[in-house]
């Protein structure tokens, strides 16, 4: 039997009438609000320098697609919600795709396929006859520090730098692929260095590593850029646990950067502050609310890793009927950050940065379903794009709106996402977008602010 793809939809009537829907809409989008992550793009000059972090061996007279029309593809795509390389074997029909990805006659040629995407995002640097695209890992780690150098017209007096992990669970046998216990799944571990909304380190590993793994030489590089511009400025580093190591730490002593640190609590630890949980105890039991008291003291390790004494405060807290103490280990000094601001207000701050690792999730920094470790960490830098490109829309156009601090997910939704009738003339590109899109004020608003 013939199969047939259906055209038409019948849905339930609408009174007398049918309701019958068909994709046979021509040349209109549903992702008009795209044109103000051009217009940040534009501004910002992003993609273009994103692209030259690529080495093209393709022969120039064959080419159809450039490199960086396809990065553009697939950032703005990773944007708007479309994660996977066969969504372009749609939308390369898109004009208003065509308009952001560059092509001169955006709406007649078609933009580049699923194939010729995966080719790009699978070169390795070796001969081959069809992978001939090549990424420049150092070119790429330099610009996301310039990118925030570049937000800031004066240099800050401090820069707090927050360093953590998270995990990609792998449902393939994809290159450097372990067991992870504590996530209890197969997965990477990728590394992530942010200054406030800022990426400057997206690193995938492998899982069979500690945390801290090559964190202090992702550092050491981020900060030799920060200080090649800026020489004076105070730096603090800020992590978990996970990075309360001796190398870190000494290094960053060494090196004029302040740390703020957890650490795991252990029996020695909570020996110590035992009269402090049983004063937080008694509070508890007077006022059956959580209590909490501050102590801080010099420490040093038993098994001699530490290198010296060095400042612990401790949180001797009591909730919900038990004890719960926490430790963090710094290098600032108390004349400037007392027991209780320094773990409350300077330590705990660093709970921003999930949410930052979240929109990492929203952009699908997680599909990471390519056979090799260098293919997946491609497709990190180009979530990591897209990041940085909205990250510049919220700073540069959506600062004075309701959507300032909105998650990337809350942007792409009420912004980006606006139904258009596309027309293309000899002289212009009409955008007609849809007459009843509720937030058409901050639409202007945004525009307004990207020109100023």
């Amino acid at each position: 039997m013939t199969e047939c793809i259906q055209s038409q939809f019948g849905f339930a009537k609408h009174f007398r009438r049918e309701v019958v829907g068909e994709f046979s809409g021509g040349t209109t989008t549903s992702d008009g609000g795209a044109l103000l992550l051009r217009e940040t793009d534009q501004k910002m000059n992003l993609l273009p320098r994103f692209s030259q972090c690529f080495l093209d061996g393709r022969n120039p007279a064959l080419i159809e697609h450039s490199v960086e029309q396809m990065l553009a593809q697939r950032v703005y795509g990773l944007t708007l919600g479309y994660e996977d390389l066969n969504d372009h074997e749609q939308l390369r029909h898109d004009s208003l795709f065509g308009l952001l990805a560059g092509k001169v006659e955006a709406g007649q040629e078609p933009l580049a396929g699923k194939s010729t995407l995966n080719r790009m995002e699978l070169g390795d640097g070796t001969a081959h006859r069809y992978k001939k695209i090549l990424f420049w890992r150092d070119a790429i780690d330099d610009l996301l520090v310039d990118v925030f150098l570049e937000a800031h017209t004066t240099a800050p007096e401090q820069i707090v730098l927050d360093i953590d992990t998270t995990d990609f669970a792998l449902h393939g046998e994809q290159e450097g692929r372990f067991y992870h216990g504590y996530y209890d799944h197969y997965c990477y571990l990728p590394l992530y260095v942010f200054a406030g909304e800022h990426v400057l380190c997206a690193r995938l590993r492998s899982s069979n590593i500690d945390p801290s793994a090559g964190s202090r030489q992702e550092l050491e590089r981020v900060v030799q850029r920060i200080r090649a511009k800026w020489p004076e400025v105070k730096i603090v580093l800020r992590g978990d646990a996970g990075f309360c190591r001796e190398e870190l730490m000494a290094w960053c002593e060494a090196n004029q950067v302040d740390y703020v640190l957890g650490m795991a609590r252990n029996p020695r630890l909570e020996k110590i502050v035992a009269e402090a949980l049983e004063q937080a105890r008694q509070l508890w039991d007077e006022k059956q609310q959580a209590a909490r008291i501050f102590v801080e003291f010099e420490h040093e390790t038993v098994s001699g890793t530490w290198s010296r004494r060095r400042r612990v405060v401790a949180k001797a807290e009591h909730i919900a009927g038990k004890s719960n103490p926490r430790f963090v280990v710094t290098s600032l000094g108390a004349e400037l950050w007392g027991a209780q601001p320094l773990y409350e207000d300077l330590y705990c701050a660093r709970g921003d940065m999930e949410n930052r690792i979240k929109e990492q999730f929203a952009l699908f920094a997680d599909r990471v379903s390519a056979a090799t470790l260098r293919a997946n960490q491609l497709r990190l830098y180009l979530s990591v794009m897209a990041y940085s490109l909205v990250c510049g829309l919220r700073r540069l156009g959506l600062h004075t709106s309701e959507l300032a601090h909105a998650q990337v997910g809350t942007i792409r939704l009420r912004l980006l996402k606006i139904g258009a009738q596309i027309k293309i003339t000899v002289r212009r590109v009409w955008v007609e977008l849809s007459s009843s899109f509720p937030l058409q004020n901050l639409f202007r608003q945004t525009l307004q602010q990207l020109r100023c």
